[in-house]
């Protein structure tokens, strides 16, 4: 994997609030082509685990505990420039701050509750990725056909 892949995370609140529809129009729109997806709980010990790097930090028990609250959708999307492009669709982690017509800016109810998560690195992204998805599970060469288009209602 290079550069042209990262991982994002539909959140509770966003499943809760019944906006993976329009999350999956909005990655689609952006041109994001889904090479894997899960609809997952969490366990404390996975939540714990795929967000180690902040365990020192004061909002580690809320994170781990609102992740590990209901279902996430775990998704590695796909397309040139993927961390960077994908960072700028969803928008400031503090949805206050995000720019109008993003995710976060339309989806979110507060910095805690942020509607999805995004890789922040391509680093990170493999890690990510990693961590939810096998090589088996990642569908990067299946032919997309591109003769239907969506009708507009």
């Amino acid at each position: 994997m290079n550069n042209d892949v990262t991982f994002t995370m539909i959140k509770p609140g966003a499943v809760n609030h019944e906006f993976i529809g329009p999350i999956l129009t909005m990655i689609n729109d952006a041109g994001f082509k889904i090479i894997a997806m899960r609809f997952t709980k969490l366990t404390i010990e996975e939540a714990e685990a795929f967000y180690s790097m902040h365990r020192d930090k004061h909002f580690f028990g809320e994170l781990v505990k609102f992740i590990t609250s209901a279902p996430v959708v775990a998704m590695i999307l796909q397309k040139e420039n993927a961390v960077a492009d994908y960072r700028r669709l969803i928008g400031d982690t503090d949805p206050s701050k995000a720019a109008p017509g993003t995710i976060r800016a339309l989806y979110a109810e507060d910095i805690e509750h942020n509607a999805v998560h995004g890789s922040d690195t391509d680093e990170n992204a493999r890690r990510e990725c990693d961590f939810f998805f096998s090589m088996r599970e990642r569908y990067a060469d299946y032919p997309v056909i591109h003769t239907i288009k969506r009708r507009s209602v």
